[in-house]
């Protein structure tokens, strides 16, 4: 029996297993799919350069679109625009107001709701009441325009065959966020034109949470065009041999993390006028720390229903976003990366600085429109260049 089982195994060559077997077994055909999916990588696979960029452009351009509907969102609500029109019909509200009686009998459906009774301490003027409701219509027209710049290329590309499964999957999602942003841009509206279930029903405002939700998605939309649009537009670099290139994913994915917070709770400073109520710096009036931190209760209402409190909140994520995004910087810039990664990275640290100096002086001047609008849209500028980075970094499947 012995003497047959050299025999056998005298017969077949010993040869040691190869590298790419043990990767094989320990890295999945499947977990590597998985993997480009979740860095994109697959979402243009199999497609031409010229079908990859066609589409990477196109959401480019939807991504600038949504950028500017959150400019232009923030103008609105500075202006006291927001409540100007009170109702909501897909098509119907498309046609403005053309004649003066169109105009005396939209003005006289404004005078029913409370927003136009709190501001009537001063009468208001037809020529008053057709700016903000040109800037409310404007805004709601933009997120139409929007919408059809997405849905028919988006139809067109789909027949084409130029969409892979998980670009089917990445479309089906943002239209789904595009379209639910009217829904949800509407139910913040009706919070304002009754404010009885807000957490200061005495002033006619909107939600500050329906607020942020509706931020909130259009970051969210914004990114997933971002994201998408540069994944199919640049080639990637492989920066896997780089020492602390790891690290380095990880501080530029935690900058951008915060910034997302930071713009999430900015939100509710918008929508609590928080802040107008401590407009000193870097202090509090006289204090570090403010007074009245955690009056109301249950306490964690204080977190998102108290001026002071979220006040405070916003200005501390903005000091740790800060640090994050240097301390990135701090790495970065010793490491041999790409030329386009440098930039990223710089542009990351100098819009940091400039989002700070922009928000401190919005805070000392008591919130001017020109330069709140202008913090709101650095917002989205910091978190552009936030994904950039972190997808000029992203790892590249062997």
């Amino acid at each position: 029996m012995s003497l047959l089982l050299r025999k056998i195994l005298s017969s077949v060559p010993l040869k040691a297993p190869s590298t790419t077997a043990f990767r094989n077994v320990l890295v999945p055909k499947s977990g590597v799919t998985i993997t480009k999916r979740w860095l994109g990588e697959a979402l243009g696979e199999g497609q031409s350069k010229s079908s990859r960029k066609a589409v990477g452009y196109w959401l480019l351009g939807c991504a600038g679109m949504v950028y500017g509907a959150v400019a232009l969102g923030g103008v609105t609500r500075l202006t006291e625009s927001g409540l100007s029109m009170v109702n909501w019909d897909l098509f119907r509200t498309m046609k403005p107001p053309l004649s003066n009686k169109e105009w005396e009998e939209e003005f006289a459906r404004y005078k029913q709701y409370p927003e136009y009774r709190f501001k009537s301490g001063e009468e208001m003027t037809l020529s008053e009441f057709k700016f903000i409701w040109s800037m409310e219509y404007t805004h709601r027209m933009w997120g139409r325009a929007i919408g059809i710049a997405f849905l028919i290329p988006c139809a067109y590309f789909w027949v084409r065959g130029r969409f892979t499964s998980p670009m089917k999957k990445r479309m089906v999602v943002a239209g789904s966020l595009l379209i639910s942003q009217g829904l949800i841009g509407w139910w913040m509206v009706k919070s304002g034109l009754d404010p009885s279930q807000n957490s200061n029903s005495d002033i006619p405002r909107v939600s500050q949470y329906r607020l942020a939700t509706h931020l909130s998605l259009a970051f969210v939309l914004y990114t997933i065009f971002l994201w998408t649009g540069l994944s199919n537009v640049l080639k990637p670099h492989d920066h896997s041999n780089l020492p602390k290139i790891g690290r380095l994913r990880g501080m530029a994915h935690g900058s951008k993390t915060l910034i997302f917070l930071t713009a999430v709770m900015g939100a509710f400073v918008a929508g609590l006028d928080a802040g107008l109520v401590y407009n000193s710096w870097p202090k509090y009036a006289d204090r570090w720390i403010p007074e009245h931190l955690l009056v109301l209760e249950p306490k964690w209402k204080n977190f998102f229903d108290n001026q002071t409190t979220v006040q405070f909140i916003h200005r501390n994520l903005a000091y740790a976003t800060l640090i994050s995004i240097t301390a990135t910087w701090l790495l970065g810039r010793r490491m041999n990366l790409s030329r386009r990664s440098k930039v990223a990275l710089h542009g990351l640290m100098l819009m940091g600085y400039t989002q700070a100096v922009l928000g401190i002086s919005t805070l000392v001047h008591f919130v001017p429109v020109w330069l709140a609008a202008l913090h709101q849209s650095g917002s989205m500028a910091l978190i552009s260049f936030a994904f950039w980075l972190t997808n000029e970094l992203r790892r590249v499947p062997k």
